[in-house]
């Protein structure tokens, strides 16, 4: 009888061990064996691939960024979902904001990466994050209306320093004219108008300053203003005298400006600041940012899964002891960090595990994300063994990183492994 129910066991084992055996151990032993082989796998080459590991730029980068990720991911998403799990649990709307942070695990990572592939796109009217970012910036530090703003033919205004400068002195009773082209009829300032020449004012300089385009060939006259031009309102001109700033003004709404008589003789300066380009943010997904970038997309997936599995712990938490830690007289602060986080450990312990082991897989978002000029800087392990097994054809190589991925993961598991033996024993 004893001999019978063992074969009926093995026979209800023997289809889920034939898909281990094939889906799991078969794999597992040829990448091993195909590590110790040559592209072509016809030749023995020993070593050699496990040196490429250690002697390749980009598989080293590979291993850096992976530290980088097994460091910063798992404890960012854990943190986070440690504090929604405990700041949401008593409020009303609590479950609805969970399910809201739970959502993007409903997405696949294909779908992440192209949502935020959009979101860290450079330009501010296309990506969410340099809209928010330009828009911070720009409400303390404003940039230029003028940004492409240059003297035209026959001005007379020369660059220097970032700016303009007139190209020799200015005296007063004698109007001054500072035409530029450049800027496109949509981009002048709000309060722009019509340019007016400025009328000479005895012991005071006096100017215009002004776009000095009419549109159609042999339309207007260069170097005074026309009716269909408008003045550079805002424009701030500087006169120098060796070197030092004697006097300074802003241009008004037509162009006109006036300095006092302390300018007298000072060369005429638009300083750089007229010119400043507009603030275009950060470059996300440019070579210094864009791994923090990718693990930014990965946490906003994975944080929604540790809040659960912590919320689901939390709910766990015998009430009774919170209480008396209050009534003992610990602040809320001292609650959270001296009674709720020990008893959540074994939790906080699962979802780390977890997303360890997940992130070392990490790879499409890697992949859809970083552009084709930071993908390099961006490299994980995983992406680097698809593009040493298929782009440059190097089975040798890829089936060795496969083998380093399982030698990094076989420790976490059994972490987890002894972990959960304990949880059973308890």
């Amino acid at each position: 009888m004893t001999g019978t129910r063992r074969t009926v066991a093995a026979l209800f084992l023997l289809p889920a061990l034939v898909l281990l055996g094939a889906l799991v151990v078969y794999p597992i032993g040829y990448s091993l064996v195909r590590s110790f082989y040559n592209a072509s796998g016809d030749g023995f080459a020993g070593a050699d691939n496990y040196k490429t590991l250690f002697t390749d730029d980009s598989i080293r980068t590979a291993l850096k960024n992976n530290v980088i990720w097994v460091v910063f991911a798992p404890t960012v998403s854990t943190a986070l979902g440690l504090i929604f799990a405990v700041l949401t649990e008593r409020v009303r709307w609590g479950t609805s904001f969970k399910l809201v942070v739970f959502m993007p695990m409903a997405i696949s990572m294909l779908a992440a990466g192209i949502i935020f592939r959009l979101v860290y796109d450079q330009d501010p009217d296309k990506g969410v994050a340099n809209a928010v970012w330009v828009g911070v910036h720009d409400t303390f530090a404003q940039s230029s209306a003028f940004p492409k703003a240059h003297p035209g033919r026959e001005s007379p205004l020369v660059a220097e320093g970032g700016g303009f400068v007139t190209k020799g002195a200015v005296h007063a009773g004698q109007p001054v004219t500072l035409p530029l082209v450049g800027v496109a009829p949509d981009q002048m300032p709000d309060g722009a108008k019509k340019a007016a020449a400025a009328k000479p004012e005895p012991g005071r300089i006096t100017g215009t300053t002004w776009q000095d385009f009419t549109r159609g060939e042999g339309v207007g006259r260069l170097g005074a203003p026309d009716p269909s031009e408008l003045g550079y309102a805002g424009m701030r001109i500087e006169a120098v005298k060796d070197g030092k700033v004697v006097a300074s003004t802003e241009a008004a709404g037509d162009g006109t400006f006036t300095l006092p008589a302390s300018a007298d003789g000072a060369r005429l300066r638009l300083p750089a600041g007229n010119f400043k380009e507009p603030y275009n943010g950060l470059e996300w997904l440019g070579p210094s940012l864009v791994t923090p970038a990718v693990i930014g997309a990965y946490v906003w997936m994975w944080a929604g899964f540790a809040m659960v599995l912590i919320a689901a712990g939390l709910a766990g938490v015998p009430r009774e002891l919170l209480e008396a830690a209050r009534v003992d007289g610990a602040n809320e602060w001292q609650v959270f960090r001296k009674v709720t986080v020990p008893l959540l450990a074994p939790v906080l312990a699962v979802v780390v595990v977890t997303l360890m082991i997940n992130v070392l897989k990490v790879f499409d978002l890697v992949y859809i994300i970083a552009p084709g000029s930071s993908q390099d800087d961006a490299n994980v392990l995983a992406l680097e063994l698809y593009r040493k097994g298929f782009a440059e054809s190097q089975p040798g190589v890829a089936s060795a990183i496969a083998v380093l991925l399982l030698v990094l993961v076989i420790p976490v598991m059994l972490f987890n492994v002894r972990r959960l033996r304990r949880e059973v024993r308890r």
